[in-house]
């Protein structure tokens, strides 16, 4: 049997086909990735939106960076001269010479396949003359011709070729090393130890203990473990938290803390700045030593927050501090919501603990409103439309929210605002024709019940709402009287309105004792139909004692059968419809947990935010009189398409 022989590569013509292969594996996925992505088209987006948010910080912001930026040009660089190089090497490999190429003696000969025996000898002799050493010829070749001459004309030697493509039978299996020999050289072999050393005993622990120690401080939603487990215990320690007490929970984050992320900074010049602030600010619990609310990182952070809320004036230094707590603050505002929403299901499955208040969660949301808007609670919704300053809110006084004004009519609405000219009065109305309009409708059955629309004590109730959204510009010509618009502060994130309509049908099968009032009256009413048949199966027996025994049984046979086929039918069709609506819920809530949320829903009017936020909706149903939560917040988008979720309390 051939034995098998590894060899490492001398001549360094394998290793090209490993190196080749390697690079290519880094560079097709990396330009997969990290090309960048069509400028001209990000362009042109932002020219779109200039007419509606080229005022907002976020627009200016991004169009200087787009200008300052080098790093697609880096990134193209760095892409096309790896494709430069798996080039380079892919051409070297088409150019390496075979080494092991199949044996065939015909070729050798220059003969054509099935050559007859006279015209392979005949071949020879032309060629042995031709090649012979002693009249000058090539000894390699002549023993070639030789080998190819015997392999054809000798029995046993054509035997071997044909079966092992070898004229001297089989022959040890070769392996070719894809890496040069120089590797395992005695002379290079501490060289080669501390290369290997270094890379799999330094580089790729450090790598991937680096990997695992940011992962574990981590959640899914990229917040530290630290700020969540902070914020759980203040929620528990506080279940109805007040919008101060949040904004100081808010900025206890560990985000915030120089020593947990490498984005905050503390400055020296800070000892002088954040005081003059917080004079300016009035009284924002600074005294209090509480921890960590009394934490320099905490201090600043709340500061730097509350100076948003009220639009003032800070040094430069500050303002880029500024803008990373802003930025942070809405992520970890919904982490509140998240927690919240965690330790209420705890409460209602274990009990023994206060589950957060409905206002503190509600107040999670308005906050992130008003961080986005840049605009405190108390003051008129009317700044946040552009060229609005205090001074203009006394030409609107009738006014007090943005429907209100939506709801006027085009010459009452140019005569308020008069103090506007006409560039300026109509960026304001294409702002406003810009916000969203929402319709929302509801519906509550129980899918796994003959009366699906019968609601009772106990029974597990699925809600469909339904949200359409609209722009605002489809709704301004309407009176007052009208259909009222829906519209949200900032960004539609909090949608109290759905949250009190459905309110109300939540109870059905939320509050006990109702529930059992409208049971016990469907129960009587059901009884008197009940007395009511019977009496009326009496009054007809009566009559059928008139008539014969026998046409009275055929009778009330015929009666039987129609009576039993139709309620059949009747039966098996509701079953049918019934089964439908559960299987496309299921098919719809199969569908949600595949796609992946997208990332992109409508940009937000947003003045003073400095990255750009996207439309995002809270759905829920809540119990306003108990203030309790009865379903979990859904954080969706909604285009201009219906959005449809099936929520099961």
């Amino acid at each position: 049997m051939a034995g098998q022989q590894f060899q490492y590569d001398d001549s360094g013509n394998t290793f090209f086909y490993f190196l080749t292969s390697f690079v290519g594996l880094i560079v097709i996925p990396a330009t997969y990735y990290l090309w960048p992505r069509d400028q001209n088209a990000e362009q042109l987006r932002l020219k779109s939106l200039r007419r509606v948010h080229g005022r907002c910080l976020w627009y200016r912001l991004r169009l200087t960076k787009s200008q300052q930026s080098i790093i697609p040009s880096l990134k193209k660089a760095a892409l096309l001269f790896g494709w430069a190089v798996f080039l380079l090497l892919a051409y070297k490999v088409s150019k390496l010479d075979r080494e092991y190429q199949e044996y065939n003696p015909y070729e050798v000969l220059n003969l054509d396949p099935g050559a007859t025996t006279s015209e392979i000898k005949k071949q020879y002799h032309l060629l042995s003359k031709k090649f012979h050493p002693d009249k000058g010829g090539d000894e390699a070749a002549f023993m070639m011709i030789t080998k190819a001459y015997a392999a054809l004309t000798n029995e046993q030697t054509k035997k071997n070729w044909e079966l092992y493509g070898d004229p001297d039978g089989p022959r040890a299996t070769n392996f070719g090393i894809a890496l040069p020999a120089w590797i395992v050289d005695q002379k290079n072999s501490m060289l080669v130890l501390l290369v290997y050393g270094l890379a799999f005993m330094v580089i790729l622990p450090v790598v991937v203990g680096t990997w695992w120690y940011r992962s574990i401080r981590y959640s899914g939603d990229q917040i530290l473990i630290n700020t969540t487990q902070l914020f759980m215990h203040f929620m528990y320690k506080t279940p109805n938290m007040n919008m101060k007490r949040l904004a100081m929970v808010l900025t206890a984050a560990f985000e915030f803390d120089p020593r947990s992320n490498k984005e905050a900074t503390i400055r020296p010049t800070d000892n002088i700045e954040v005081p003059q602030l917080i004079r300016e600010l009035g009284n924002i619990n600074v005294k209090k030593k509480e921890p960590p609310f009394c934490y320099p990182y905490s201090l600043k952070a709340r500061v730097l927050v509350l100076s948003h809320l009220s639009r003032m004036d800070v040094s430069d230094d500050l303002e880029e501090d500024q803008r990373f707590a802003v930025r942070k603050s809405p992520a970890l505002l919904q982490e509140m919501v998240n927690v919240g929403c965690q330790l209420t299901m705890m409460a209602n499955s274990r009990g023994g603990f206060h589950a957060p208040r409905l206002v503190s969660i509600e107040n999670c949301m308005k906050l992130t409103q008003m961080i986005v808007q840049g605009l405190q609670e108390t003051k008129s919704p009317l700044l946040q439309l552009p060229h609005f300053e205090e001074e203009h809110l006394r030409y609107c006084y009738k006014v007090r929210s943005l429907q209100d004004l939506v709801s006027l009519k085009d010459s009452e609405r140019r005569s308020m605002l008069r103090f506007l000219g006409e560039e300026k009065y109509d960026e304001v109305i294409a702002v406003l024709s810009s916000f969203p309009h929402i319709a929302m409708e509801t519906k509550l059955q129980v899918l796994d019940d003959e009366d699906s629309n019968n609601i009772t004590a106990g029974s597990i109730v699925t809600v469909t709402v339904t949200l359409t959204r609209k722009k605002m510009a489809a709704v301004f010509e309407k009176e007052q009287d009208s259909t009222a618009p829906t519209i949200p502060g900032e960004e539609g994130a909090n949608t109290e309105e759905a949250a009190d309509a459905s309110k109300a049908k939540a109870k059905v099968w939320q509050n006990k004792s109702k529930g059992t009032k409208k049971t016990d009256a469907l129960a009587a009413s059901k009884e008197e139909e009940e007395e009511g048949s019977d009496k009326g199966s009496e009054s007809d027996e009566g009559e059928a004692n008139k008539d014969s025994p026998s046409e009275r049984d055929e009778e009330s046979d015929k009666q039987s059968d129609k009576q039993s086929d139709t309620e059949a039918d009747e039966i098996a069709g509701d079953d049918e419809e019934e089964w439908e609506a559960l299987q496309q819920s299921i098919q719809r809530r199969e569908r949600a947990l595949l796609e992946t949320k997208s990332k992109v829903t409508h940009p937000v009017y947003s003045l003073y935010y400095p990255e750009e936020k996207q439309e995002w909706w809270w759905l829920y149903i809540a119990d306003r009189r108990d203030q309790a939560l009865v379903s979990m917040p859904y954080h969706l988008e909604v285009h201009e398409a219906k959005a449809v979720l099936d929520n099961h309390p």
